[in-house]
């Protein structure tokens, strides 16, 4: 499980969050990343705008597909990763760290417990 953070939730989707108080850091998983090749471009979500649990909210395009994205929680975007637009690329070298897509305010904790943990997500993406 090297490449599943055990402080991590997850969705079956492929999106990950972390939890920081009342605010949810959100991006695609190692396994998503390694499955879509090279990230071109990422389509990022306006600040502002509010999001319901499972809701897409943008798409991740590689050399060798364009792939939606969806929001693990509801809540309102606080925070888009910028970087992202000059580099794209962060998702492939860090997608748990510099790779990150958003943060959101987290709306309603308790659509946390929907989420995989670690050894769920592992288990998860070893079946397909």
């Amino acid at each position: 499980m090297a490449n599943v953070p055990a402080d991590l939730k997850y969705t079956k989707e492929h999106e990950w969050i972390r939890v920081e108080g009342t605010v949810g850091v959100v991006g695609i998983t190692w396994f998503a990343q390694d499955q879509l090749g090279d990230v071109v471009f990422v389509e990022l979500p306006e600040v502002g705008r509010t999001l319901k649990q499972n809701e897409q909210f943008g798409v991740v395009e590689s050399v060798k597909t364009v792939s939606d994205l969806y929001i693990p929680v509801s809540g309102k975007v606080v925070e888009v990763n910028k970087a992202l637009d000059g580099s794209p690329e962060l998702i492939n070298q860090d997608p748990y760290g510099e790779g990150w897509i958003l943060k959101i305010e987290i709306a309603n904790p308790a659509e946390l417990d929907s989420l995989l943990d670690a050894a769920a997500y592992d288990a998860f993406t070893k079946e397909g």
